[in-house]
């Protein structure tokens, strides 16, 4: 029996059109984040890793409803989208494949149906976003829209009972990685007609959204670039909290979710006038360190788990 045949049996899933749906979403995950899906199989206990490819799942099935077509048909999808979910949960059964795994996870975590009722309810904010005019305009889209979708995942890995902590954790980590998002993916976002600077900090650099499209590589948008990551690296550094508040057989996992972003910030910073053409990715000889390290902390966790 493979690995994930016995994460399917840990986590309860028994029956075999619900063992095929987990399968299923289990395949999409690693097409479209196969590193979520190699870091979930080696560093989290197996009865952990099939909630986990549901949750991740359900982020890329909604994700996908609010990034694809014209802006009406994107809010009618949305809002669809949110009544079946909304339902199935309250119902507690579904004929949707998509949405059977999701429900069971639930059944098993019920945090999970609160973070993805919680995410549902915020998706208008990404659907309404037309960029930031101050840090405040930012601060309130990270609260809005950035922690309830990143909760959906991080809530799985968190403390049982009261979360709030774990929660407040997570969101100084979701404002140093949702930052860090922003400036590595400046140009993709400017290119779809997103400015995600918010624009009294252009202001104040003396930067044009024109300098930002037209790739410009100032002196000015160095510092503005290298200012953001400062901020972002400084939030990310203080993050590093949120890994003493989970178990300790998910602490590689949090580590590693952590380590990525810090490594990907030092990637983005390495050449700054890149990121006006394209986003930084961490070296694969560190990110390969980094895995391996956690794996060996989880292989020790994990006996530790089972005394």
């Amino acid at each position: 029996m493979g690995r994930w045949e016995r994460a399917l049996d840990a986590a309860g899933v028994r029956e075999a059109g619900l063992r095929a749906d987990y399968g299923r979403q289990r395949q999409q995950v690693t097409r479209y984040r196969r590193e979520v899906a190699v870091a979930a199989g080696l560093l989290l206990p197996e009865r952990t890793v099939p909630h986990v490819i549901a949750a991740a799942a359900f982020m890329h099935r909604t994700d996908t409803l609010l990034d694809s077509g014209p802006l009406a048909e994107r809010r009618t999808a949305a809002a669809r989208w949110q009544r079946e979910v909304t339902r199935s949960l309250a119902e507690g059964r579904t004929d949707d494949p998509e949405l059977r795994p999701l429900l069971h996870s639930a059944a098993a975590h019920p945090v999970l149906r609160d973070r993805v009722l919680d995410h549902l309810a915020a998706a208008e904010a990404d659907l309404d976003f037309t960029g930031f005019d101050t840090e405040e305009d930012y601060q309130r889209y990270v609260d809005g829209y950035s922690l309830p979708g990143f909760m959906v995942v991080a809530a799985l890995l968190g403390p049982d009972g009261d979360q709030s902590a774990y929660r407040a954790a997570c969101r100084t980590f979701i404002d140093g990685s949702q930052r860090l998002d922003f400036v590595n993916d400046l140009a993709e976002d400017l290119a779809e007609g997103r400015l995600t600077v918010p624009r009294d900090r252009l202001e104040r650099h003396g930067v044009t959204r024109s300098d930002l499209e037209q790739a410009r590589d100032l002196p000015t948008v160095r510092e503005l670039l290298g200012g953001l990551l400062d901020e972002a690296d400084r939030a990310l550094a203080e993050a590093r909290t949120v890994i003493g508040l989970v178990p300790a057989v998910h602490r590689p996992m949090v580590r590693c979710i952590v380590g990525v972003e810090r490594l990907t910030g030092a990637a983005a910073r390495d050449d700054l006038g890149a990121l006006l053409r394209r986003s930084a990715s961490p070296a694969k000889p560190a990110a390969l360190r980094l895995l391996a390290r956690e794996y060996l902390r989880f292989r020790r966790a994990a006996r530790q788990d089972r005394r």
